[in-house]
């Protein structure tokens, strides 16, 4: 997919000082675009449909 220049991406607040190892996604829309926030501008962006990103955070998602 192409980098669509109107969304708002935002990065994990778990991101940290890490220099930009980090994804970023936009949300709003009927897909959930992710990029490599290293190649924001440059890099492949991926879409996801909702269903399959929420089924993405319930396994990388731990309880504190």
């Amino acid at each position: 997919m192409t980098n669509n220049p109107a969304r708002t991406w935002v990065k994990s607040s778990y991101s940290g000082g890490n220099n930009g190892s980090c994804i970023e996604i936009a949300f709003g829309e009927p897909v959930i675009p992710v990029r490599d926030s290293k190649r924001a501008e440059s890099g492949p962006v991926v879409e996801f449909g909702r269903e399959a990103f929420a089924a993405f955070l319930g396994s990388v998602t731990t309880d504190r």
